[in-house]
């Protein structure tokens, strides 16, 4: 089947009429190319890392409630269910037909929505950081001009033909390992590429440009990364890259949907609830941890979140581990 796949493939291509439909039936071989790919290479629930640099394939069999974490800058594609991904305020739902864009590393909530033992959710991300984008921009030659609005720092779209056909020909080097060294940085060339062509141009450029919003936005989202324990005042962050406060707090907000204060909040409470399941650590001791000064506060601010006080949350974790 696979081999038929590859000569209909080349087949298709040349034809003219009916463009349309062939188009169709490409895609849908493409789709059904990576659902066996990633069933193949992942034998059980879960991310799994994998031979080919920046590829992680992912398997689940049942849907669940949502799941606090930090997004890595990566291009994901569902072939198979549903997820939603929250973002402050604002909701991604995406699936088979459409693909998600990260272009930070963000504090945000997802859910698998769509999933079962008999069709689990497969899905693929290809980790891609703005130094890759800038190279490729590079490579191009013809500069690509924007304006200075910053974009928002996640976004979902129609996933095209073009982009599916080069995702296909990056994951099968699973398969190849051999091929793996020499054509995995010409086959991720050709993924960022062909997202360069696609209807978010704009962002990609903008976060790969030095001296964008959107750059100098990833430069505090860098900072809070790597002092989010500390206490953060937006003069000094603004002064960083060279912006005034009001500037910083409109682009933070433009990519982020947080105030950088709020973005720290989320990435204390995100560490806290990580100690409170993986340690002994009580409410008091991880509220200090992560920088809160006020016991009372963090207790406040987790249940506002999580939807559980902490000491409550950890029992109901510690309950899941038993049954």
């Amino acid at each position: 089947m696979l081999s038929f796949s590859y000569q209909f493939l080349a087949y298709s291509s040349q034809v003219q009429e009916g463009g349309m439909f062939v188009n169709e039936v490409i895609y849908d071989v493409q789709k059904e190319k990576l659902r066996e790919l990633i069933h193949h290479h992942t034998d059980c629930d879960g991310n799994h890392t994998t031979r080919v640099p920046s590829l992680i394939l992912s398997k689940r069999r049942e849907a669940h409630e949502q799941r606090f974490g930090v997004t890595t800058p990566a291009l994901c594609i569902i072939v198979q269910g549903e997820k939603r991904i929250r973002l402050g305020n604002e909701s991604y739902t995406y699936g088979e037909q459409h693909f998600l864009f990260a272009a930070h590393q963000l504090p945000v909530a997802g859910a698998i929505i769509e999933a079962s033992k008999e069709v689990p959710y497969l899905a693929l991300k290809i980790e891609i950081n703005a130094k890759e984008i800038n190279e490729v921009l590079n490579s191009v030659g013809n500069p690509i001009h924007h304006d200075k609005q910053a974009e928002r720092g996640i976004v979902v779209s129609q996933l095209q033909p073009s982009l599916l056909d080069a995702v296909v020909r990056y994951v099968d080097l699973i398969n190849h390992p051999n091929d793996v060294h020499m054509l995995a940085p010409l086959y991720k060339k050709e993924v960022i590429y062909k997202l360069l062509q696609g209807p978010f141009q704009a962002m990609l450029v903008k976060v790969a440009t030095e001296g964008s919003a959107s750059n100098g936005v990833e430069q505090v989202i860098q900072y809070i990364l790597n002092h989010y324990k500390e206490t953060i005042r937006i003069e000094e962050l603004a002064k960083h890259v060279n912006v005034s406060s009001a500037t910083l707090h409109r682009h933070f907000k433009d990519v982020t949907t947080m105030t950088p204060i709020q973005f720290q909040k989320q990435l204390r409470l995100q560490e806290a609830r990580r100690l409170l399941y993986n340690s002994s650590f009580d409410a008091t001791t991880v509220a200090y941890t992560v920088g809160y000064e006020s016991p009372s506060q963090f207790n406040r601010e987790y249940t506002r979140l999580f939807g559980l006080s902490p000491g409550k949350d950890k029992h109901a974790y510690q309950r899941t581990l038993s049954t």
